[in-house]
């Protein structure tokens, strides 16, 4: 019977993987592989630094992504707010036109002062805006009832 001593389990001899990144003996790991396992170790490290940088611009990319479309919500909100004014604006030459011709009609009094009973007599042209008077009178003399009656 022949005695084998059993070796601990990190000198072992271990099967290589055929990456040449496992080697049986450690000391001829470092010294052998030692340039490849930097050169893999620092290409890990560029990686790791290349996925930071993306995934910032992935984050940065969201962000204007999402001004992009508040810009665009103000932006139609502004044209359909300028169709709004163009078409305020393109009835102001009728408005001006119809104020002057109702001014044209309303006689002038003369300096000399006699005509003006005439002027006093004479009917205004028809009216340019309607405002519904009756509905604020008999408010009003709503409200003045109120304050009688609480008082």
């Amino acid at each position: 019977m022949s005695f084998r001593p059993t070796l601990p389990s990190h000198i072992r001899a271990r099967p290589s993987s055929g990456l040449g990144l496992r080697n049986s003996n450690p000391s001829a790991s470092t010294a052998s592989n030692n340039p490849q396992t930097s050169a893999l170790h620092s290409r890990i490290a560029e990686k790791k630094v290349e996925l930071e940088s993306l995934r910032q611009l992935r984050d940065l990319s969201a962000g204007l992504a999402g001004q992009m479309q508040q810009l665009e919500e103000k932006l139609a909100t502004l044209g359909t707010g300028t169709e709004a004014v163009a078409a305020v604006m393109g009835n102001w030459n009728q408005v001006l036109r119809a104020v002057f011709m109702a001014s044209a009609k309303i006689p002038k009094p003369s300096k000399d002062g006699e005509d003006e009973e005439e002027v006093a007599t004479m009917p205004l042209p028809q009216t340019l805006v309607r405002i519904p008077i009756q509905q604020s009178e008999a408010l009003q003399k709503e409200v003045e009832a109120a304050q009688t009656a609480g008082e």
